[in-house]
């Protein structure tokens, strides 16, 4: 077998030096006090802490919240590396909505052939419910995750897209502020693209795309399930950060053809909804009977140009990781261009020939479900046992179709801080895109560590961290 190149080492070039990004940042840490560092990190638990910076995890009886680990070694950009990456996930984004438009709409691209008419129209993340209809300026997935990593290379590559809801830019902006108070004298010295307007650009971009009804200012607010859901801290500091309404389904209803939500004063009309709910949880009316945290109605006005969502219901299909194994296609199809990010060689254990290789290849491959998120219901095989490598093989014969395989990658590091000094973690990054008659990104992302030693899971709920982007000003 063919030896796998060393992961990127994003701070340091060879034993003994630096990448031009880090060097300004490498030269401060050298100089800083280790007891000052450690008695740091500690000051920055304690406020993630007292914040109540959680999340919560699903089936663990042990601790239903937890603390994101915060890891002070910033990951760090150059311009010129992020005016390249900004480019790609541009182009991406635009192929992304032009796809949903279409698949609801006149389905070109499955006409023509480029991607099989059943991996559409049969998905459950497909919405028959949404076909003829047309958002607000034709924006389906108005904020985008985009999951990057970086190989032995150097170069990017583009894991998943999250244009359905993706979670974390609450971390992004804790972790911005929590460095920025403990180390002020960093960021005097370094030029650092601020991340801070987020809220203010989000806000932004949701009231660009009011809908028809709307008459004057919009009117925003976001919509949760509740306390219990594991992404709710986001919920409410994204509505906090904003300055609008964070409600409940129950806070809802609709009159005269206009969703409205209860106030001290009355009932007040909603004319843009951030909703963190999933499609089927969003009408019992036309999705799930038995949901109780939607807004019975609230897609027939939808339909009818009452209210904006955001992001529109069915665009969870663009996050299918079958659908991912296309994007390449995708962009060409919709850009008339070649993907300037490329993609993660990925086999779709649905055809033959591709099963087959992931059959025989398992130990060294990871293998996803097509629905699958955040860690979970994946194989890792490297660090699989043989039990657990057997125990998928079976779920792989059994349903093909429901997965995916990918090589293993030798993502880039970037050193964390341990108790003997500095020591290379893997990671991901997850830039945020806000998409209205414009494309607006935020210089940086959500930078996630796998803070176990060797491993490539970098997932809060498998045990990961967070670390603050930085974007130079180059």
């Amino acid at each position: 077998m063919t030896e796998k190149p060393a992961p990127f080492d994003e701070m340091l070039d060879g034993p003994t030096g630096v990448r031009p990004p880090y060097i300004g940042y490498k030269a401060w840490f050298d100089g800083e006090n280790p007891k000052r560092l450690a008695a740091k990190a500690e000051e920055a638990e304690t406020v993630f802490r007292r914040t109540g910076i959680t999340f919560a995890v699903y089936g663990d009886a042990e601790a239903a919240e937890r603390i994101i680990p915060f890891d002070m070694v910033p990951r760090i950009i150059s311009g010129t590396e992020w005016t390249k990456l900004t480019r790609g996930i541009e182009q991406r984004v635009r192929a992304i909505n032009a796809f949903l438009f279409d698949i609801y709409h006149r389905q070109e691209i499955l006409r023509a052939g480029r991607i099989p008419h059943h991996l559409v129209t049969e998905n459950s993340a497909f919405i028959p419910q949404m076909i003829g209809m047309t958002p607000p300026g034709n924006v389906y997935t108005h904020i985008v995750g985009v999951d990057i990593v970086r190989t032995g290379e150097g170069d990017f590559f583009v894991l998943e897209d999250n244009a359905r809801t993706p979670s974390g830019v609450s971390y992004m902006l804790e972790n911005r502020e929590t460095m920025m108070q403990m180390f002020p004298e960093l960021f005097s010295q370094i030029r650092v693209r601020s991340v801070s307007d987020y809220p203010t650009r989000l806000r932004h971009t949701l009231s660009r795309l009011a809908p028809p009804a709307c008459d004057g200012t919009p009117t925003i607010a976001v919509l949760t399930p509740g306390i219990h859901n594991s992404a709710y801290f986001e919920h409410s500091f994204l509505a906090d950060q904003m300055g609008v309404e964070l409600v409940e389904g129950s806070d809802l209803r609709i009159v005269d053809g206009r969703v409205k939500m209860r106030t001290t004063r009355g009932y007040k009309t909603i004319d843009v909804l951030y909703r963190r709910i999933d499609d089927d949880y969003l009408d019992p009316l036309t999705f799930r009977p038995d949901s109780l945290l939607g807004v019975p109605g609230i897609f027939d006005v939808y339909r009818a140009g009452g209210i904006t969502l955001a992001n529109a219901p069915g665009t969870g299909i663009a996050d299918d990781k079958a659908i991912y194994s296309y994007m390449p296609d995708i962009v060409q199809f919709y850009t008339g261009e070649a993907p300037i990010l490329r993609n993660v060689e990925t086999w779709r254990c649905s055809e033959k020939a591709a099963l087959a290789y992931v059959l025989d290849n398992l130990p060294e491959l990871v293998v996803k479900e097509v629905h699958g998120s955040g860690g979970y219901g994946m194989l890792v095989g490297p660090t699989a046992s043989k039990k657990e490598i057997e125990a998928f093989r079976a779920k792989l014969v059994a349903k093909p179709g429901n997965y995916i395989a990918q090589p293993t990658l030798a993502l880039s590091t970037v050193p964390i801080l341990t108790q003997h000094g500095l020591a290379p973690r893997h990671v991901d990054l997850r830039p945020y895109v806000l998409v209205s008659d414009i494309v607006d990104i935020v210089p940086g992302g959500l930078t996630r560590v796998a803070l176990k030693k060797g491993s490539l899971v970098v997932n809060s709920s498998q045990g990961g961290g967070t670390k603050d982007t930085w974007v130079l000003e180059d």
